[in-house]
């Protein structure tokens, strides 16, 4: 990566140099059936778009999940499963774009312990197309150690990160087939969205909760 911050001695980057959490996310969409007698305007007109993170699209609780959490209330509003790395695995860039995968649906978050050191590798997909998606991540800012094109590779691709002087960000574009690796420390208690800021993506499910 090219981008660098201003990091110098008296205002140090304090980058994470040892990792507690690891995720893989992958970030695309994908299809959902139709409701009993509906036409959609999906691949087929019996089924619908969706948007996925690790193949998960977000349904939004009655409860808010953070009323939930704080009074302990979480059964039948969500679920702490959210999986660390996708649950279906193939060639995540490959070609040809217009495979289709149906998803899961589910009000899914991940929980890590306060203070712990995360590093969250996004990797776009391109079922159904391919573009970039801005996620956005409330309550915290995080460093973009490492991006590149392709699928990640985790024995190759962590050489490369650069943990001195990373940009910053609270806002990072998932390449348009390929990846992009962060890292942050979970030093913020409360529950935190990550979502796509592309508002038809976001309506789509392609969103997920932090519990901290």
């Amino acid at each position: 990566m090219r981008l660098r911050s201003l990091a110098n001695t008296q205002y140090p980057a304090n980058v994470p140099q040892n990792v507690d959490k690891r995720f893989l996310f992958t970030v695309g969409l994908g299809t959902n059936p139709c409701l009993k007698n509906k036409v959609c305007q999906g691949p087929t007109n019996t089924t619908k778009f969706s948007a996925t993170v690790n193949n998960i699209s977000f349904i939004l609780p009655s409860t808010a999940l953070l009323q939930a959490h704080f009074f302990g209330q979480s059964n039948g509003v969500y679920t702490t499963d959210f999986p660390v790395s996708p649950s279906i695995k193939f060639s995540y860039t490959g070609f040809p774009s217009n495979q289709t995968v149906t998803v899961m649906n589910g009000t899914k978050v991940v929980v890590l312990p306060f203070n712990a050191s995360v590093e969250l590798v996004l990797q776009h997909t391109s079922i159904l197309g391919a573009e970039s998606h801005p996620l956005h991540l409330h309550g915290f800012n995080f460093f973009v150690v490492g991006q590149g094109f392709g699928n990640y590779d985790p024995n190759k691709d962590p050489k490369n990160f650069n943990l001195v002087d990373p940009v910053e960000r609270n806002t990072v574009g998932v390449p348009s087939g390929g990846w992009v690796a962060l890292r942050f420390r979970a030093d913020n208690p409360g529950v935190w969205f990550m979502h796509c800021h592309f508002e038809v993506h976001i309506s789509w499910g392609l969103r997920m909760a932090w519990i901290v």
